[in-house]
């Protein structure tokens, strides 16, 4: 037979591990400096740039009156 575990405190730990977890994907997604902000910004705006400007159907713009 196996060992008997405590559901509950099973449970807990494995809530607190995925804590800790999440805490360190932001510390990634958000620990950044405004240096690096920046950089990823231009770069994300050069490809949406370079996406549409390789579309074969342009759109019209939409009235801003309607």
């Amino acid at each position: 037979m196996g060992d008997v575990v405590n559901l509950n405190k099973f449970r807990k730990k494995k809530k607190r591990e995925a804590e800790v977890k999440q805490a360190d994907a932001n510390r990634i997604k958000h620990g950044r400096t405004k240096a690096e902000k920046e950089r990823e910004l231009a770069e994300r705006q050069k490809l949406v740039k370079l996406v549409d400007g390789h579309k074969l159907d342009h759109d019209p713009p939409p009235d801003e009156d309607a």
